[in-house]
């Protein structure tokens, strides 16, 4: 065997996966696109990312550490002073993964 040789059933899981992920995304601009919107509804959907973005982070910090609340620190902070939510992201990573190391932490 090599080492690309890939499980058909995992194969089979990723595309369908996929093709749900593009269905979804397509499907809802194909939606949106057939009626029209309203300023205070295209206003309620620029907030829509972020209160997704915020309802996936709180649990982690309701029930997390020292850890997790430096890495949304730091992430809060990287955002605030560049603007750059990849770099935000990419900061509370790494802050993360950096504080559950440290054996008085992690």
């Amino acid at each position: 065997m090599s080492e690309l040789d890939v499980d058909g059933l995992a194969l089979v899981a990723i595309v369908g996966m996929a093709v749900g992920t593009y269905v979804t995304r397509v499907g809802g601009y194909w939606l949106v696109s057939q009626f029209e919107l309203t300023l205070r509804f295209r206003a309620w959907l620029r907030y829509l990312p972020g209160a997704v973005l915020v309802s996936l982070i709180v649990p982690d910090l309701v029930n997390g550490g020292p850890a997790e609340w430096g890495a949304a620190l730091a992430a809060l902070a990287v955002a605030w002073r560049s603007g750059n939510i990849l770099y935000a992201m990419l900061a509370g990573v790494g802050v993360v993964f950096l504080l559950r190391r440290l054996p008085v932490i992690g």
